[in-house]
């Protein structure tokens, strides 16, 4: 993007720089409907400059949770730059609802655009400014200490994603005595992640409250521009898996476990392949991972394989597990320069191939929809976002000879794709009852917090997989979960657009040409549309609803019997 408002050679460094920009935008006579749009267009690039220039701090610092250096920039820009903004933010917000060219605003997407600035005005308040930077500090904190956490075997110290490989294992001694390391490992930080968590919701509840809201849960809905489906519409949800889906992962465990010959299927037998076969390992590096996923893409459209190309020429990709790096992978869409980063824990595995098609699909759906004209346009929420990758990766399953030549390898990894795919909505269920049941009830103490996991597990779990003796380690396992520390209730969205895959995949499956096309169409409409409208635009419907639920779970089904 070339700079028309900011300077060329500004950065950000501290707010007394950066603050003639937000004062030029707050005194600025606005006479008439194009001074607006300009006006308008001008606020989205100090927005795409400053946000790309957090973007990098937060990148940097999860590429190395070591340095003191990276972390400080970080902590500087939440604590002396973004409390600053805000606030600002909120009286420009005003000063565009408060214009009397606001209505001529007619293009497409201004309608969208403007329901949110309405609702950013709504739960704006100010001593809610200070909160919000504890809790950034505090966020930060989950991926300190689970960047640190490693455990030794046969000599050689290793992450936690490298160690789980051993999961798959096909001796079943040495994955019993893994996943006790790894449980042993998290359980020293235990009680560090729950101390982190407690006064995580006690600032949140605190938050909600300033804003009016008996809960954090209610606040959050709101927070999160949830204008398309209500809280109902969730619990609903939850309804709906544990209806249609809960069942076909106890069912497929039984098969397992009888096809394993085992007397008691313990979660350490839950990874390993039930034919005996070792782990699915399609390809070995970063940079071959980078170059299959290329060819991938191109075999489904070359416009996604192009633009994976420009990310690895532009160091755009940091795609290998190593000690110090934070966990997890995602996609990080860099405003200002219209190219966006994938940062994940490769290490040689299949899950891993399905984590850069998932972070492939969000990248081009930033490519897609990076020449609309404001930043807001481009920052589709949630349920959308995960659309375009959750299709990826069944799309891409279609195509996946690239990384698997042996015509039995490929089933399996086709079979393993849709079984995660099943495993999935269950645990998304959990998590998010598990946070409306902790925020409605905000003075819970440890001994309730465990008795509401424990009960989840009881609900969306295997009713299969024996953890008897292991119920210390099953009742903190949703201390992994990122998102509960990092960007609470953004979890759902998933759910819900699994199942908007599942039925982009079905579609892909009839039409290709078709589907692709639908695809494309979606995405480019970033955020100009309402949820329900963009998935119309793609051809399939925002709806999760036990039927419906049904009808796609027994696509699925259909889909795995032909493997």
């Amino acid at each position: 993007m070339q700079r028309h408002f900011v300077k060329p050679d500004f950065t950000v460094t501290t707010w007394e720089l950066l603050k003639p920009y937000y004062d030029d935008l707050l005194n600025r006579n606005i006479k008439s409907k194009e001074d607006l749009e300009q006006w308008l267009k001008d606020n989205s690039e100090l927005s795409s400059v400053v946000s790309e220039n957090m973007a990098w701090r937060y990148i940097k610092m999860t590429c190395d949770t070591t340095s003191e250096e990276i972390r400080n920039s970080f902590n500087d820009f939440i604590q002396n730059i973004e409390p600053n903004i805000s606030p600002v933010s909120n009286e420009l917000n005003k000063k565009l609802m408060a214009s009397e060219f606001t209505s001529q605003l007619t293009k497409q997407g201004y309608d969208i655009y403007l329901r949110g600035v309405k609702t950013s005005i709504e739960m704006f308040r100010e001593e809610n400014i200070p909160l919000n930077t504890q809790l950034q500090e505090l966020e930060q904190k989950f991926g300190e200490i689970s960047g640190a956490q490693t455990v030794e075997h046969n000599g050689e110290k290793m992450t936690m994603q490298k160690a789980s490989v051993f999961l798959k294992d096909l001796d079943r001694k040495v994955r019993e005595e893994m996943y006790h390391k790894i449980q042993k490992r998290r359980g020293e930080d235990e009680t560090a992640l729950n101390d982190l968590f407690t006064k995580l919701i006690s600032l949140r509840h605190q938050v909600a409250k300033n804003t009016g809201f008996a809960n954090y849960r209610d606040y959050k809905h709101k927070a999160l521009g949830r204008f398309d489906y209500t809280v109902q519409d969730c619990l609903n949800f939850h309804e709906s898996v544990k209806q249609h889906v809960v069942p076909l992962i106890s069912e497929h465990d039984q098969k397992r476990k009888t096809k394993l010959k085992l007397q008691d299927y313990r979660p350490w037998d839950a990874a390993v392949d039930d034919d005996g076969k070792p782990p699915l390992k399609p390809f070995q590096t970063g940079e071959e991972l980078t170059k299959k996923t290329i060819a991938c893409f191109n075999t489904i459209d070359p416009y996604f394989g192009e633009c994976i190309e420009i990310m690895d020429r532009m160091r755009r990709l940091d795609l290998e597990s190593r000690i110090g790096k934070a966990p997890g992978g995602y996609q990080y869409p860099l405003y200002e320069t219209d190219v966006p980063f994938i940062f994940m824990n490769a290490v040689g595995l299949h899950r891993d191939l399905v984590t850069m098609v998932h972070e492939g699909g969000h990248a081009i759906h930033s490519f897609l929809d990076k020449d609309l004209d404001l930043v807001d346009f481009k920052s589709p929420p949630s349920e959308v976002a995960e659309l375009a990758s959750m299709s990826m990766e069944l799309i891409s399953m279609e195509h996946w000879d690239v990384f698997f030549t042996d015509k039995e390898e490929l089933k399996r990894a086709k079979r393993q794709q849709l079984e995660s795919v099943i495993d999935a909505l269950p645990w998304i269920a959990a998590i998010d009852k598990f946070q409306h049941s902790l925020y409605e009830n905000p003075e819970h103490n440890l001994e309730e917090r465990y008795k509401i996991w424990m009960n989840l597990i009881k609900d969306f779990g295997s009713s299969v997989i024996n953890y008897e003796g292991l119920e210390d380690f099953v009742r903190r396992k949703w201390q992994v979960q990122l998102h509960l520390f990092e960007v609470p209730f953004y979890y759902i969205e998933y759910g819900f657009a699994q199942l908007g895959a599942i039925a982009m995949w079905r579609q892909y499956k009839k039409d290709p040409k078709k589907a692709i096309e639908n695809y494309k169409k979606a995405l480019a409409l970033g955020y100009t549309k309402s949820i329900p409208q963009i998935y119309e635009a793609g051809g399939i419907k925002f709806d999760f609803s036990p039927a419906y639920v049904k009808e796609l779970m027994d696509f699925v089904k259909s889909e795995y019997e032909k493997i």
